[in-house]
């Protein structure tokens, strides 16, 4: 079944590549700012990058990760400031103190901001930065290089898909009533008490990161060596576009403005073939099929507590599925149905026929993957949206969700279990999929498009919204409202003395009725 569906798709996919963009009036000068960024920040930067070098552009990343694209057409540029480096940092014990990653942005960001145009490529980059048609920029944790966006274009990628903060930036406030916050989501429809706790966390954390704590300490630090610069605030509020990594069939469908594109899962794409030693191992488990577990790029397996990774192995003992399991070390004591690995092709293997379910730390573009490649999901989710994403697995049928802190072999083996042996979840799975790619666009190409229109349209004003430059108070109509309430409060008290001055002629102060003179 599966096999049969994904060259109807395939099919599909393939009819809406015909559609090619028209060559670009010229080669473009283009500037991607993600100084802070994790490994799968910057795979969703790449398609875009790769796609746009193609059609002649030239590109400069400037990152925090090593240099990896070897395009003549792409120019990487690390600043190699030592912070956020993914290998530095254990998301499990960040896990366990949800205040503790917090507590490092408002710590190292400001000091990233303080050190990084001391970085000599850095300044260098932001004294030719208006020789770039535009920016774009890492929508997460990077307010340090908006300097660089000063009268210049600029287009912010928004790797985590729809963030309430920055759709509001463009003047399109979501409703905490229908839309998520961005680390959790919940059942449809909201209860009272879900609606409650997500408009305080709709309200509540632009206000601690963008007013109280982490941006008015950056603000500072940019401020002592840009003076004559405008706020950090007000130079986002001229965003031109913003391209998101969603899609309306794997999210909550919202209201979009003409400047928000949703270009989901542009990093995906059809299956390669697997090294002969990997497609041997998958097509060798037989009918029983094989399971594929791996926690991305930035929450290593190795970092897993012992007692985590010893029950995973006890599991896997039990299981008649042989299992491949992205481990970047050597791992001892390992059943002969497990193969290790450092580094594995995960769309090609997620697209193999006989690979029956994913076990994810449920991060974006991994159950992006998953549900291009029509593959059910177990997801452990560690942090930031991964607790989001899984809620929306179970809640649409792709698979479910555990709780580290709740694990035990038993319930490892009956989730695997209950996922391997139902057929719902494979349609289920298969059923979201045919949507996220029946588009009449790939959404690599809807990118460049977009991108090379806002450069053709001299920062393509005619997309912003004019809420975008209201206040809070303009936008929520306080003002109206106050001066409502005062015209009425003025008119109520006019009507008042009115009636009083009128019972006053007619009974007197006393209140009896004033008698005719004889």
């Amino acid at each position: 079944m599966k096999s049969t569906t994904m060259c109807v798709l395939v099919v599909m996919l393939v009819g809406s590549i015909m559609g090619k963009l028209s060559p670009p009036e010229r080669s473009y000068k283009i500037l991607m700012l993600l100084p802070v960024s994790t490994r799968s920040h910057r795979n969703v930067f790449m398609p875009l990058a790769e796609a746009l070098a193609d059609r002649g552009h030239k590109i400069v990343m400037l990152t925090n990760q090593p240099k990896s694209s070897k395009h003549p057409n792409i120019e990487d540029i690390p600043h190699d400031l030592p912070y956020f480096r993914e290998e530095d940092i254990n998301f499990f014990e960040n896990s366990k103190n949800p205040s503790g990653i917090f507590q490092l942005f408002e710590t190292a960001l400001p000091t990233l901001a303080r050190e990084l145009y001391k970085v000599p490529v850095v300044k260098d980059l932001y004294e030719r930065r208006k020789e770039f048609d535009v920016i774009v920029i890492d929508h997460l944790f990077n307010e340090a290089v908006y300097p660089f966006l000063h009268e210049i274009p600029f287009i912010t990628l928004s790797t985590s898909g729809m963030e309430p903060r920055q759709s509001s930036v463009l003047g399109n406030v979501l409703n905490p009533a229908f839309a998520p916050n961005f680390l959790e989501d919940y059942p449809r429809p909201m209860s009272l008490w879900h609606r409650l706790y997500n408009t305080f966390v709709h309200i509540g954390f632009p206000l601690y990161w963008r007013k109280w704590s982490v941006v008015p300490q950056i603000q500072k630090e940019i401020s002592a060596q840009f003076p004559e610069l405008p706020l950090l605030l007000d130079l986002e509020r001229n965003v031109s576009l913003s391209l998101l990594n969603s899609h309306f069939s794997i999210s909550t469908p919202l209201p979009l403005m003409p400047s928000q594109v949703e270009v989901g899962a542009m990093h995906c794409r059809p299956a390669k073939p697997l090294p002969h030693e990997l497609e041997s191992w998958i097509t060798g488990a037989g009918s029983s099929g094989v399971i594929y577990f791996s926690l991305g790029s930035v929450a290593r397996s190795t970092t897993m507590p012992v007692q985590y990774r010893d029950l995973f192995i006890q599991a896997f003992r039990r299981l008649p599925q042989r299992v491949i399991w992205k481990y970047e070390e050597e791992l001892e004591d390992v059943p002969d149905n497990v193969m290790i690995s450092k580094w594995l092709p995960q769309q090609d293997i997620l697209a193999h026929n006989n690979v029956k379910v994913f076990i994810t730390h449920g991060g974006l573009l991994s159950m992006q993957e998953a549900i291009y490649h029509a593959t059910p999901l177990l997801a452990l989710p560690i942090y930031g949206d991964q607790p989001r994403n899984s809620m929306f697995i179970k809640r649409s049928g792709l698979g479910d969700f555990l709780i580290w802190e709740e694990l035990t072999v038993d319930v490892i083996v009956d989730a695997l279990t209950k996922i391997l042996n139902d057929p719902k979840y494979e349609e289920n799975v298969l059923r979201i999929s045919e949507p996220l790619r029946d588009q009449p666009v790939p959404p690599t190409e809807l990118a460049v498009f977009w991108t090379e229109y806002v450069i053709r349209h001299k920062g393509a004003p005619q997309l912003r919204s004019p809420a975008a430059q209201l206040s809070w108070v303009e936008f929520l109509m306080l003002d109206i409202i106050f001066l409502f309430h005062l015209a009425m409060f003025v008119l109520l008290f006019i009507l008042r003395r009115i009636v009083r001055i009128i019972t006053d002629k007619i009974f007197g102060r006393d209140g009896k009725i004033k008698k005719k003179n004889d």
